[in-house]
């Protein structure tokens, strides 16, 4: 075991690390975006609830990695072919594999973060929102102050596991040429011929990750689920 080669290259892993943690985070983030008004429109049976179940059904149907294959060959590679692409304003963003796996992890995430939230709105009791009408509240109104806020609130046990399993898929990232954790490990492996020690730290510094994760999401749950009887 060579556990010294990586100590001499650890800022390898590190940007490994700030990659991974930058596409994880901008991912849940726009995935959060998609998924809170798409939530909310298929709880209440919205018109646009038949393309919202399609988009879940096909994000959800299939691999991360095909998603990203599919994107990448698709749209970075096929259509960079056509030069009215190539002189287009999306082109920048589409010739980057770093923009193409976060808008597939954005989608991803949206799709799984879209049936969290259905979920959630739909175990509020119908007396919390007859109470807040009673007391005159606005529909918008109820939206943002009542339903939106304990939605968010029962969502996190399960959001939180959306988090992990996010940082786990994100190992995709690194078979189309990014460097995060997965992909510095392969460049590891490739320029000095070992595998062990390599992936033995890319391992512990998911693991690192993932328990930090859980430990957040365990303060939230404490903080805002105990009145609930849902904290763990």
């Amino acid at each position: 075991m060579r556990f010294d080669l990586v100590l001499d290259h650890w800022e390898l892993f590190a940007r490994g690390v700030v990659t991974t943690l930058e596409l994880v985070v901008l991912a849940l983030a726009a995935g959060f975006c998609i998924a809170l008004p798409a939530g909310m429109a298929l709880a209440r049976g919205h018109w646009t609830s038949r393309g919202l179940r399609f988009y879940i059904y096909l994000f959800r149907g299939t691999p991360l990695l095909v998603q990203t294959y599919l994107f990448y060959y698709g749209l970075g590679v096929t259509l960079g072919q056509y030069d009215w692409v190539r002189e287009s304003l999306f082109w920048p963003f589409l010739r980057d594999a770093w923009w193409i796996a976060l808008l597939v992890f954005s989608l991803n995430s949206g799709a799984y973060a879209t049936e969290i939230i259905r979920g959630a709105v739909s175990t509020i009791p119908k007396g919390e929102v007859e109470a807040a009408r009673a007391l005159g509240l606005s529909d918008r109104q109820v939206d943002f102050l009542v339903l939106i806020p304990s939605a968010l609130r029962r969502a996190l046990p399960q959001y939180g596991n959306e988090v992990v399993f996010m940082l786990h898929g994100s190992v995709v990232a690194g078979v189309i040429t990014i460097q995060d954790i997965f992909g510095v490990t392969q460049t590891f492996r490739a320029r000095y011929y070992v595998a062990y020690e390599g992936f033995l730290t890319a391992a512990a510094l998911y693991m690192a990750l993932t328990f930090v994760i859980v430990m957040i999401f365990r303060q939230l749950e404490k903080r805002y689920l105990l009145h609930l009887g849902l904290s763990r």
